[in-house]
């Protein structure tokens, strides 16, 4: 079947994307309630009342290994150091229990809708572009010991477990339409609100800076100034600009023009997000055929550097440094970096960062990573263990902290005294502008927000969106909210009235809105009824697994 896949099939691989759902929705259960809840001691438990054997568990554990390729970024488990296999058999054993359940309740899928599934995928996989199955088998799935039936059974059980959610959430799918209007109109009812906003920036000269307080303030804080592990790597960067005019010549001009135009005679516009024109189209699309040109050509270079590195002796970080030199290469060092954040000299490849932790002195060399710009070869140079550096070092970034620190809290003090005034001279009979204008403030008009706002644009940086729908939609219209904190200071909000619904907006979304409601809810009643019988059905081995360090072994 999966050499027939129809390059025309229709794009369903968004249901399978929706099947994330299953993943990590988990809740450790008080064990089973029938059965002893699927212990698997001695095996591999029960699910449903039958045995699972070892080989729908390696079964299912392939198709875990496709399923955390998809949801990583092209990456597979084994290359992740966090990744915990305790928590790859609890996956395991509910896509098992799913799947019994599918069979139980008699699901089937068509021939028709496997082609389809597994050509969205392959088209996933290249960004809108058709990937050939046998270029996806040599490339991805062969390496990791991952075969072609191993991918055709991995559509087949995810087209079959989101019919499963399809059944099963049918409950929470049964929205009526005047309920999906009333929904609407809660989220999409417009709030008219005036605000005072309270910045930290206007009480910094009020703060008294002095070196007891700075010492004071860094030893109370200390644990926010501790620098994680980071790690300085030397590099050779292969820039792919150097290789453009060998990969021209070796596709040759015309080729590589006719490629282009064939590329986009295939599929138009819609290959290249952004182009305006057929001609700004393949021009972009001859780019990127000779960047992959360019990238081979690099590769290899960087391949035959390699080689001859792997094979000096004895292996020591120096290593890379005395080849780069004899060879006369610009050997280039990183600035210490955290694994969350990259080199900041370049955007690296997706795995740089990863690779540059796993380095030692044992094995102190990485093998070529393709970037968008260039080719690396990496080094280990320095690592640095978690530390929190001396006041001395900081001094400038904690008296700053502190500053910002105590000029909020002054902030927020003025912000709330204004609260009890403004109440008070409201009640008065003053509006919010006078009472605002008494009290030194500017009362700013804001712009009309729902809770469907994206922003309110005159709230700027002074407050987050969340916290000025929360003021306004838990106030009284014709009443002030209470004073709101905020990491720049604070604020207080009037609410002066809700506003009419625009009907005709409203007529035109509400089809959209009704979907997407019964969506939701169709995933939340297929949640609670997994997390209740992965509970039931799986308690006991749910536990054992927490209980235990390790995992299963990989087939």
């Amino acid at each position: 079947m999966i050499g027939s896949i129809r390059k025309h099939s229709a794009w369903l691989w968004w249901i399978i994307a929706g099947l994330t759902i299953i993943s990590f929705v988990f809740f450790m259960g008080q064990g089973g309630t029938r059965g002893g809840g699927g212990s698997r001691s001695g095996g591999f438990g029960m699910i449903y009342g039958k045995p699972v054997t070892a080989e729908a568990f390696a079964a299912a554990q392939r198709e875990f290994y496709i399923d955390y390729w998809r949801r990583n970024n092209g990456e597979f488990p084994d290359r992740n150091p966090n990744f915990n296999r305790t928590d790859m058999e609890r996956d395991i054993y509910v896509r098992l229990m799913l799947m019994q359940k599918a069979r139980d309740l008699g699901i089937h899928v068509s021939e028709e809708s496997l082609a389809d599934g597994a050509s969205g995928l392959l088209r996933q996989i290249g960004n809108g572009h058709d990937v050939p199955m046998s270029q996806f088998l040599e490339r991805v799935l062969q390496p990791e010991g991952l075969n072609a039936d191993d991918f055709q059974r991995f559509v087949r059980d995810e087209l079959a477990i989101q019919q499963l959610i399809q059944t099963l959430g049918l409950p929470g799918a049964l929205v009526p339409p005047q309920e999906a209007g009333q929904l609407y109109d809660r989220e999409h009812q417009d709030v008219s609100a005036q605000a005072v906003f309270f910045s930290a920036t206007n009480y910094l000269a009020q703060v008294a800076v002095t070196p007891a307080v700075v010492a004071q303030f860094y030893t109370n804080n200390m644990a926010v100034y501790r620098e994680p592990d980071r790690v300085s790597v030397n590099y050779l960067a292969y820039d792919l600009t150097n290789y453009f005019a060998a990969a021209e010549q070796k596709i040759g001009k015309t080729n590589l023009t006719s490629q282009a135009e064939a590329y986009f005679a295939q599929h138009g516009l819609e290959a290249v997000p952004g182009a305006k024109t057929p001609e700004e189209a393949k021009a972009k699309i001859r780019d990127v055929f000779l960047r992959q040109g360019a990238s081979a050509a690099a590769v290899e270079q960087a391949k035959q550097f390699v080689t001859e590195l792997f094979a000096m002796d004895p292996v020591v970080p120096e290593n890379l440094v005395t080849l780069a030199k004899k060879k006369g290469l610009a050997l280039r060092t990183t600035a210490p970096f955290a694994a969350a954040d990259g080199p900041e000299e370049f955007s690296a490849p997706a795995d740089f960062t990863k690779i540059a932790f796993k380095l030692n002195a044992d094995s102190p060399f990485s093998k070529p990573m393709a970037g968008a710009d260039a080719v690396y070869v990496i080094g280990l140079a320095k690592q640095l263990p978690s530390a929190i550096p001396p006041l001395d070092q900081i001094h400038a970034r904690v008296v700053e902290n502190f500053q910002n620190h105590e000029a909020a809290l002054k902030a927020q003090t003025a912000g709330t005294n204004f609260y009890y005034t403004a109440a008070v001279q409201m009640a008065a009979g003053k509006t919010f502008a006078q009472a605002a204008i008494a009290a030194g403030h500017a009362p700013l008009a804001l712009s009309p927000f729902s809770l469907s706002s994206q922003e309110v644009p005159e709230a700027g940086d002074h407050a987050e969106i969340n916290q000025l729908k929360q003021a306004a939609f838990t106030t009284q219209p014709g009443h002030l909210s209470k004073f709101f904190p905020t990491a720049d200071g604070g604020f207080v909000l009037f609410v002066q009235s809700l506003l009419p619904v625009d009907e005709s907006k409203k007529i035109s979304e509400l089809p959209l809105f009704l979907s997407q409601v019964r969506r939701s809810r169709e995933s939340e009643a297929f949640n609670i009824w997994l997390q209740t019988e992965a509970n039931r059905e799986l308690g006991g081995i749910l536990k054992e697994l927490a209980d235990r360090s390790g995992g299963a072994k990989r087939p």
